[in-house]
């Protein structure tokens, strides 16, 4: 098949997939609100028994610390609909949910929407990465750093540093500044100092009400925790060893969101908790398909249930990872670097 030809055809076959998944973009507004409330009640909930508990001594309750970090995480999920205009019909409802969600999140809606964005036209692109992205070299990229560049990456993608330190980095830090988008008009700006002040007056009361080393027990925890289980999904749903990436040139929008992006097979209660974030192939298929139709898509679809699968347990081998293999078209760790060199 000529060049011709096959891009004729990955067209066509893309277009397939557009139109097959467009009759589940449809949300509903009862059951959007639900979703919120189902999340949200037992969230504020959990949080009021923690402070309660804390606050007369009872510090075995702290393992609430647990279910409530999970909640807040399927905030993130309903925010992150949001940002796609797929939990609502209208986008003004999605986007005021959004941002009010974002305080408790601290993750300012409006700049993240547009980061995020940039990562579902770009991902899987070798020659467009940097925004919204886990930073990933190539192997040839790699071996031309010098030492201290080498080590500054080693150190970037050892496990600690990404899901220990930069997790808290991420949400407690640099979000407060709308980076990467600096220059591109007031509306990051706002997104973030607006959601900072809201997060801030949201802190100053709390502390008052209950004093400050209570509230960062009860809220310290649930933050981080949250924070880890979050940069966890996102890494695995790119961060696999066959996933896909490829340049500009034959880069393609199906082929990068089909095989660049995983399906994250986990249990059911995970799977709930995670707002079915791991059908992430079909996400960025479809962006605007809400996260309750997700499950849809696979069983009306089998074919795609496969495609990209990594179960729970396969899923801890992936953080050693960390390049991309140009000649092996995967992903390979340092050592497998270093051997192949």
């Amino acid at each position: 098949m000529d060049s011709t030809t096959e891009k004729a055809a990955i067209e066509r076959n893309h277009r397939s997939w557009i139109a097959a998944l467009a009759p589940y973009r449809k949300p509903s507004a009862l059951r959007s609100t639900a979703e919120i409330a189902a999340t949200a009640l037992p969230f504020v909930s959990l949080w009021v028994l923690l402070a309660f508990a804390v606050l007369n001594g009872h510090w075995w309750a702290l393992f609430l610390t647990v279910p409530a970090a999970g909640f807040l995480v399927r905030l993130f999920v309903l925010q992150h609909d949001c940002g796609h205009g797929a939990l609502f019909a209208r986008r003004g409802v999605n986007d005021w949910t959004g941002r009010v969600i974002g305080v408790f999140t601290l993750t300012p809606y409006d700049y993240w929407r547009r980061t995020h964005a940039v990562h579902h036209a770009t991902t899987g692109n070798l020659d467009k990465r940097g925004i919204g992205d886990v930073d990933t070299l190539t192997v040839r990229e790699y071996r031309a750093l010098s030492a201290a560049g080498r080590l500054r990456y080693r150190l970037y993608r050892h496990p600690a540093i990404m899901f220990g330190l930069g997790p808290a980095w991420l949400f407690i830090c640099q979000y407060r500044l709308p980076l990467g988008l600096m220059r591109s008009g007031l509306e990051p700006w706002t997104s973030t100092v607006v959601t900072t002040a809201g997060a801030a007056v949201a802190i100053a009361l709390l502390m008052w009400l209950m004093g400050p080393l209570a509230f960062l027990t009860v809220q310290l925890p649930i933050t981080l925790m949250a924070a880890t289980a979050g940069v966890w999904l996102f890494y695995i749903q790119h961060q696999f060893e066959e996933t896909h990436w490829s340049g500009a040139r034959n880069w393609d929008f199906q082929n990068a969101a089909l095989n660049g992006s995983s399906h994250y097979d986990l249990p059911l209660p995970l799977r709930w908790i995670t707002g079915n974030i791991g059908i992430h192939h079909v996400h960025h298929l479809a962006a605007k398909v809400p996260f309750y139709r997700l499950p849809e898509v696979l069983r009306d679809y089998p074919e795609l249930h496969e495609t990209g699968r990594i179960t729970l347990l396969q899923s801890l081998r992936c953080v050693r990872f960390v390049l991309w293999d140009e000649r092996t078209n995967r992903l390979v760790s340092f050592r497998q670097a270093r051997l192949s060199a």
